[in-house]
C-alpha cells in the first residue's frame, strides 16, 4: 500500500461522477463515526507502549510508531484544515518531515521527529479543529470535489486506518512480550463439509465503481469486464495445505518459482513463512509478541507474491487475476449486479467478516457463512489480504484524485494487486472493489492467498 501526498499536488475537479443521491447529514454522521473510530484504534496502538518504543524503529522496512503518529496529524492538517477549511498553517515546517515521499522509512528516525508527548499533542489539536470544519462543510452533490460526499473526510478516515494498519504490522515485528491482546475467531459451523472450489460462470460483470462515494481514485471507474470460467479455492489456503508444500520441498525445487522468487529463496534461505521457525518436530510461529504451534485450520499469513505462486504451481493450480477475485467476491448472477461486498450491499458485520483488529489473527478456513458470495467462496472480506497474479493498473478512464502519489506513480509491472483486506483492515478501508498492491517480495504484511485453475 502507498503513502501519501500533500494538497498541492491536487488535480484540476478530478473527483469521478456518481456521488449523488447520498444524504449529507447521514454522511457526515458517518464521517465523524469513522473518525473516530480510527482515532480510538491509533491510540491504542501508540498507548500500548512506552516511549522508547514509540521511538525506536523495530525493522527497517517500517518507521518508527512515533513517526507515523505525527504523520497522520500531518496529513489531516494538510487536507482537512487548509484544503478543506481554508484555515492557516498549524505546523507548516514539520510538513517535509511527515512527506513519505521525501524520506524513505529506513532513514525516518535520524530526523528531528517530534516527541510522542508532541506529536499526541499536535495530533488532537489538528482532530479537533477537523470535527469543527466537518460539522459546517457542505457535502451536498454539485460542491467542490473534495466535500462533495465528505470524500476528504473518508479519505482521511482511510488514511488513518491504513496507518493503523501499518502500526498494527510493526507491533509484529517488534520483540519483546505481547503488547496487544484479543479473543480468538468464533469456530466456523459447517467447515468440513465446503467443497474445496466453487465453479464461477464465465461471462460480463461490472468491475470497480463508479457510485461509492469514499471508493480511492484507482477503483474508479466501473466498467464491464469479460471474465472466462473458472474454479476457485472455497477459501483461503490453510497453513496446513501449506505445510505440505514445505515438507514435499517446495523451497528447495526450483521448478515452482518465478526466477526472481528463486532468487530470493536463495539469497535469504527462505524456508517457510516469515515468523515461522521449527522446533524439533513442530513448526511454531511468533504472533505479537507470543510463541504458539502453526495452527494447520487457518489461512496461511506472512506470505509473498512469490511464495504464494510457486505453492499455486505446484498445486497444479494459478493465482487468479484480479478481475477473478473480483467477479467471484461480487458479482450476483441473479441479479446482474455486482455488490459491494460478498454478501450484499451493507456494511460488514463481526458475523460476515474479520476486520478491525478485533481479533489479531484470521478465523479458521471456512469462517462466516453469512459473508459468503453468491458464487459460494467465502472469507473473500478480512482474515488475510490475497495476493493476485495481477499487476497494479488503472482502470479504463482511471483519472487520478486527489494527487497522483496516492495510485498512478505505483502503476506498473513493478507491484502485485492484492484484494479482500484482513483482520486488520477497517471496514472504512474494505470493500468488494478495494485495490491493495505491494511488492512481490513483501513478508511483513498480512498477505495469504487462494488459488484458481481454468474451467
Amino acid at each position: 500500500m502507498t503513502d501519501d501526498r500533500t494538497p498541492s499536488a491536487v488535480a484540476a475537479d478530478g473527483f469521478p461522477t456518481g456521488s449523488g443521491g447520498h444524504d449529507p447529514e447521514a454522511l457526515r454522521q458517518r464521517a465523524l463515526d469513522a473518525l473516530l473510530t480510527a482515532r480510538a484504534r491509533t491510540t491504542v496502538l501508540t498507548d500500548s507502549v512506552d516511549e522508547g518504543e514509540l521511538t525506536a524503529q523495530h525493522s527497517p522496512l517500517m518507521s518508527p510508531l512515533v513517526w507515523d503518529l505525527a504523520h497522520i496529524g500531518n496529513q489531516e492538517e494538510q487536507w482537512l484544515l487548509r484544503a478543506v477549511g481554508g484555515r492557516e498553517a498549524l505546523r507548516p515546517e514539520i510538513d517535509g518531515l511527515y512527506d513519505a515521499f521525501e524520506h524513505p522509512r529506513a532513514a525516518r528516525p535520524s530526523l528531528p521527529l517530534l516527541a510522542p508527548a508532541e506529536a499526541r499533542t499536535y495530533a488532537s489539536d489538528v482532530r479537533g479543529r477537523a470535527l469543527d470544519i466537518l460539522e459546517a462543510a457542505p457535502l451536498h452533490e454539485g460542491g467542490r470535489p473534495l466535500e462533495r460526499a465528505g470524500f476528504a473526510f473518508g479519505m482521511i478516515a482511510q488514511h488513518e486506518q491504513q496507518h493503523d494498519e501499518t502500526m498494527l504490522i510493526t507491533h509484529q515485528l517488534r520483540s519483546g512480550p505481547a503488547a496487544l491482546t484479543a479473543p480468538a475467531p468464533p469456530d466456523p459451523t459447517d467447515a468440513v463439509s465446503l467443497p474445496a472450489e466453487v465453479l464461477v460462470p464465465g461471462g460480463p460483470f461490472t468491475m470497480g465503481t463508479s457510485a461509492e462515494p469514499w471508493a480511492l481514485d484507482n477503483e474508479r471507474p466501473a466498467h464491464r469486464r469479460e471474465v472466462a470460467a473458472f474454479h476457485l479455492d472455497t477459501a483461503p489456503v490453510t497453513c496446513g495445505a501449506y505445510r505440505r508444500f514445505m515438507a514435499d520441498g517446495g523451497y528447495t525445487d526450483p521448478r515452482w518459482w518465478a526466477p526472481e522468487g528463486w532468487d530470493m529463496v536463495r539469497e535469504h534461505a527462505l524456508d517457510a513463512p516469515l515468523f515461522w521457525h521449527r522446533d524439533g518436530g513442530q513448526w511454531l510461529r511468533r504472533r505479537f509478541g507470543v510463541t504458539e504451534p502453526v495452527p494447520d485450520d487457518e489461512p496461511v499469513l506472512h506470505v509473498s507474491w512469490y511464495e504464494a505462486d510457486a505453492y499455486a504451481r505446484w498445486a497444479g493450480r494459478r493465482l487468479p487475476t484480479e478481475a477473478e477475485w473480483e467477479k467471484a467476491a461480487r458479482h450476483d448472477p441473479a441479479s446482474g449486479r455486482s455488490l459491494r461486498y460478498p454478501w450484499g450491499d451493507t456494511d460488514p458485520t463481526p458475523g460476515q467478516a474479520n476486520l478491525g483488529q478485533r481479533h489479531l489473527r484470521p478465523a479458521r478456513a471456512g469462517s462466516y457463512p453469512a459473508g459468503r458470495a453468491p458464487s459460494g467462496a467465502g472469507q473473500l472480506i478480512g482474515d488475510v489480504w490475497e495476493w493476485t497474479s495481477s499487476d497494479f493498473l488503472p482502470y479504463p478512464g482511471f483519472v487520478a484524485f486527489p494527487y497522483r502519489e496516492y495510485s498512478e506513480v505505483f502503476f506498473g509491472p513493478g507491484h502485485k494487486v492484492l484484494r479482500g483486506g484482513s483482520f486488520a483492515v477497517d471496514q472504512v478501508a474494505c470493500r468488494g472493489t478495494f485495490r491493495n498492491w505491494d511488492l512481490p517480495v513483501r513478508r511483513q504484511i498480512f498477505s495469504g492467498f487462494r488459488t484458481a485453475r481454468d474451467a
